[in-house]
């Protein structure tokens, strides 16, 4: 079963009318979406397995696929 972020992941990807530049911005969007979720999650009592690392990972390897370089933020980047 795929997650919602799976999914939306999946559609930007296989989007014949969007660009590869196009394709990453969203992919980056989403990006930032994950590792903000992530990093709540990380700093509160929610579940430490909540899924957030995962959705991470999956938007990360879509930009990798895409031959999007990544981007540090800084020193607490996710």
């Amino acid at each position: 079963m795929n997650t919602p972020c799976e999914e939306l992941v999946r559609k930007i990807l296989d989007d014949p009318r969007a660009s590869r530049e196009i394709k990453i911005q969203r992919l980056r969007h989403l990006e930032d979406d994950a590792g903000a979720l992530q990093r709540a999650a990380s700093e509160s009592a929610m579940n430490a397995d909540d899924g957030w690392q995962a959705e991470l990972r999956f938007v990360r390897l879509a930009l990798e696929q895409l031959g999007a370089t990544r981007i540090r933020k800084g020193a607490a980047s996710l």
